[in-house]
């Protein structure tokens, strides 16, 4: 249609694609489906527009290489002890399973040994390029069931280019005796040079030579796409594929200091490349011969879509995973694979195969990778659905995943902390710092290997699955702290609690305001706001700035701008008793506090959390004077200036029983104020003077700590 005008063609392609995303996300459909629909529609069987295969196959590879880069660059080397042994399980026994049957099923078709051989081994292998883009996409690859689901694709792609080889050998028609020997010794061989050169180059060369390209970060951009091009085509030219080439290029760099800058800024790039990938697998799809072949293919596809997993499930369970994590990682193998195209196709090229067989098997394969995208991407509900009956793939006792939770919750829980992602894990930081007792929960296995080193209690589990709520110390924990920013997931934790008795209360995690209003009418007594707090506290910084530092101040002059902490060791304190400037020589220029400056404050100034200083000297001096002022004061009770809140038990036979607030006036009498009180199921905010106590009424009372402490030990 384009002939001679690559650019028009292109243009002509990416606009289609663009038209159906659009219509695909209107009608709520995977952009995957689109994209090799694009494909099929601009490919020679319905409008012909796509004429230069090559180019587009270039931009695919490219595609390719970037995508299985930043995966490599992601691989946390330690969990190759972990999940290695699974992944070289399940990778194994499922191509075993599915070879095996998918041969007998071929052959009870009628079929050939060498037509059933092929369509066997087109039924092992599946698609690592979509499965991880899937993966990607549900921020699932740092999942336990993604790192397995990754490990045993990796076996499944070096069993494809084992495979790739013997076919190549076979189909010369090379007979003489040893050859197939020779071949494989010389693809060790190769192998193993090839992963000695990029272990000498991770351990000498690439951390000095990213560090001075770091300097640029277009440079630093541009050095990681040619690293992966170039070993995604050195591992081409060795005989292996670009695949492996560049998902080792990516572990090369996993260990530097810029892997997550890199990948961040090849996120864009590859998924722009990758629609090429999509577009060129649909318009290589061979329609001619697929007419008499639904029957059959429609019982190989559910083969693949129901037995690779069930194997997966089975190996998994027996192996000590949970139900869940075995049949999230087997949905990753529910279709066939671009390799088993390629294979197919080769078969044909040399004449083993018909043009029927390849009909048989491109049908398959467009099917599996349709349903199976579905079925990935709705893994959760269809978990969910099928979670009952799945129970007998699951031991009593799944040991495997319970080593990945860390020793017993403590006794007394402060926070249960759902997501240890980059928010998450700053708040548990914090909560460390002033001596609470914290239980993590996440999905990342390297998260709660970091966390575990600190001592800290982890579980691993994941928000989406109800079950995790099930295995929380519940009964022993004051507060469910959710960072999760998903308004599905945090209405169904709440949910999910409450039916199973939890008391104590909960915070959540709000992307807007309209979110945070919900979660507040739901019950949450705490909700998290993290772009609009952290803009609100930027604007203060900078206003702060402003106000303080005059538009001539010198660079060369050393100052430091320092938050008070809640919990600091000299919150409340006077700026007489800070020692800066008697040990250090700092002196407080300015404190800001709710919008108001207050400049040179005298001897007798408190200092309260959340106010901000503005303190001059010499800049090492600086540093410690930060580090003093944030200190965290050894125990909470030694401040008995600071506020509190407690809950007070009424006593059956307690005295104040039938009296009423006014009556008792706690606040002249115990210096505290009672601004709540639940009893039974009521809770009463804001109780007016004239009500009147009842026993075993729960009083919640806000006073300064020596008050509280009193009223707490003298009790009513």
């Amino acid at each position: 249609m384009f002939i001679g005008d690559t650019f028009v063609e292109i243009a002509a392609i990416l606009g289609l694609a663009t038209l159906l995303a659009f219509i695909g996300q209107k009608l709520r459909q995977p952009l995957i489906i689109m994209f090799l629909a694009t494909g099929i529609i601009a490919g020679p069987f319905v409008f012909g527009i796509i004429e230069s295969y090559d180019k587009i196959e270039l931009l695919a590879e490219i595609g390719i290489a970037l995508l299985l880069f930043i995966v490599g660059l992601k691989l946390d080397l330690n969990l190759i002890r972990t999940t290695g042994p699974v992944a070289l399980a399940t990778g194994l026994g499922q191509i075993f399973f599915t070879s095996a049957v998918g041969f007998l099923i071929a052959m009870a078709f009628g079929m050939t040994f060498i037509h059933a051989a092929y369509v066997a081994v087109a039924l092992t292998f599946s698609s690592t390029i979509i499965i991880v883009k899937l993966l990607s996409d549900k921020n699932e690859i740092d999942s336990l069931h993604g790192q397995i689901a990754i490990g045993f694709l990796i076996v499944q792609d070096i069993a494809a280019i084992a495979a790739l080889v013997a076919l190549t050998t076979f189909g010369a028609g090379i007979e003489e005796e040893g050859t197939v020997f020779f071949s494989s010794v010389l693809i060790l061989a190769k192998g193993a040079g090839f992963l000695a050169v990029i272990g000498l180059l991770m351990k000498y060369v690439l951390p000095w030579l990213t560090h001075r390209l770091a300097e640029s970060q277009e440079m630093l951009t541009l050095f990681a796409i040619a690293w992966a091009v170039f070993l995604g085509a050195t591992g081409e030219v060795l005989g292996f594929s670009k695949e492996l080439g560049a998902f080792l290029a990516g572990i090369s760099l996993a260990s530097t200091d810029y892997r997550d800058a890199i990948s961040l800024r090849l996120y864009t790039l590859r998924d722009f490349l990758l629609l090429f990938f999509f577009i060129h697998l649909g318009a290589r799809l061979d329609w001619a011969t697929v007419g008499a072949q639904l029957g059959t293919s429609a019982v190989f596809s559910l083969f693949v879509l129901l037995g690779n997993p069930l194997i997966v499930l089975v190996i998994m369970g027996l192996m000590g995973y949970r139900r869940r994590t075995g049949f999230k990682a087997g949905l990753t193998v529910a279709q066939i694979s671009e390799f088993s195209l390629i294979i197919s196709a080769m078969g044909l090229s040399i004449g083993h195969i018909t043009h029927e067989i390849m009909g048989l098997i491109t049908l398959v394969g467009v099917v599996t990778i349709f349903a199976s995208t579905y079925m990935i991407l709705y893994s959760d509900p269809l978990y969910n659905f099928l979670s009952r009956p799945l129970k007998i793939f699951e031991r009593d006792n799944p040991y495997r995943e319970a080593t990945i939770e860390s020793g017993y919750a403590p006794l007394a829980v402060d926070a249960i902390i759902l997501g240890l992602g980059n928010y998450g894990s700053s708040l548990a930081d914090y909560l460390l710092q002033r001596r609470k007792t914290i239980v993590g929960v996440d999905f990342d296995p390297g998260v709660l290997q970091k966390w575990r080193k600190k001592g800290v209690t982890v579980i691993y589990g994941d928000m989406s699955d109800p079950e995790i709520h099930e295995q929380l110390p519940l009964k022993r924990a004051r507060w469910v702290v959710s960072t999760v920013r998903s308004k599905e997931l945090n209405l169904s934790l709440m949910q999910h609690i409450e039916a199973l008795g939890y008391a104590g209360k909960i915070a959540v995690t709000a992307q807007n305001q309209a979110e945070a209003d919900l979660f507040a009418r739901y019950g949450a007594q705490v909700v998290f706001r993290p772009f609009i707090d952290a803009a609100e506290q930027a604007a203060d910084a900078l206003t702060y700035a402003m106000d303080v530092l005059p538009d001539d101040f010198g660079r060369s002059i050393s100052f430091r701008e320092v938050r008070i902490r809640t919990g600091s060791a000299f919150a409340g304190s006077k700026v007489k008793n800070i020692p800066l400037r008697p040990q250090m020589g700092v002196s407080i220029l300015a404190v800001s506090r709710a919008g108001h400056v207050h400049f040179d404050p005298g001897p007798d100034f408190r200092i309260y959390p959340g106010d901000r200083l503005v303190i001059t000297g010499l800049e090492e001096e600086l540093r410690h004077a930060e580090s003093l002022l944030n200190e965290m004061a050894e125990q909470e009770g030694k401040n008995e200036d600071r506020f509190t809140m407690a809950e007070i038990c009424v006593a059956r036979d307690s005295e104040h029983v039938g009296k009423s607030l006014a009556e008792l006036r706690f606040r002249q009498n115990y210096g505290v104020t009672v601004v709540g009180i639940r009893r039974g199921e009521e809770q009463i905010q804001g109780p007016e003077p004239s009500e009147k106590l009842r026993k075993n009424d729960r009083l919640m009372v806000i006073g300064n700590a020596a008050s509280v402490e009193a009223l707490k030990a003298q009790g009513l």
